[in-house]
C-alpha cells in the first residue's frame, strides 16, 4: 500500500442510498471517506476527524445544510473548510444562494453522475477556498 496521503472528504446527506452512492464512488477514485446522516453528526464527524472538504445535502430535516455550514464556520478550525452544497431544489431563493456564497460554499446540483462527483471533488481539493470577489461591477 502506498504511503501517499489521500484526501479526507466527509460526506452529509439524510439519504443513505446518496451517502453510501457519493461514498462508494470517491473511495474508487481514492479518496478516503467519511459519512454522516445528519448535520449533528456531520459535525461531530468534522470535529474527530477533520477533513480536507465536505459534501453536504441542502435539504435535510431539523439542520438542513445552510444551518450546518454556519455552525462549521463558527468553528475556527473549519473556517477555511472547502464545502460543496448538494440539493435538488432548483427553485433556490436567491437569499439562500447569497448566503451560501458568503459562506464560502459552492452550489450543486443533483444528481450527481460518477463524472461530476469527481470534479467537484477535484474543485473542492485542489483550489483555495473562494474568497470574496476582486472584481468590479
Amino acid at each position: 500500500m502506498s504511503t501517499n496521503a489521500r484526501s479526507r472528504v466527509l460526506i452529509i446527506d439524510d439519504d443513505q442510498a446518496v451517502t453510501e452512492t457519493f461514498a462508494c464512488m470517491l473511495r474508487m477514485e481514492g479518496h478516503e471517506v467519511r459519512t454522516a446522516h445528519d448535520a449533528e453528526s456531520g459535525l461531530r464527524e468534522a470535529q474527530q476527524n477533520p477533513p480536507d472538504a465536505i459534501i453536504v445535502d441542502l435539504r435535510m430535516p431539523l439542520i438542513n445544510g445552510l444551518g450546518f455550514l454556519y455552525r462549521l464556520r463558527g468553528e475556527p478550525r473549519h473556517q477555511q473548510t472547502p464545502v460543496a452544497i448538494v440539493t435538488g431544489d432548483y427553485c433556490l431563493d436567491d437569499s439562500i444562494t447569497r448566503e451560501l456564497t458568503e459562506l464560502g460554499a459552492r452550489l450543486y446540483f443533483k444528481p450527481l453522475w460518477l463524472e461530476d462527483l469527481v470534479e467537484l471533488a477535484y474543485a473542492l481539493l485542489s483550489s483555495d477556498r473562494p474568497k470574496a470577489s476582486q472584481s468590479s461591477n
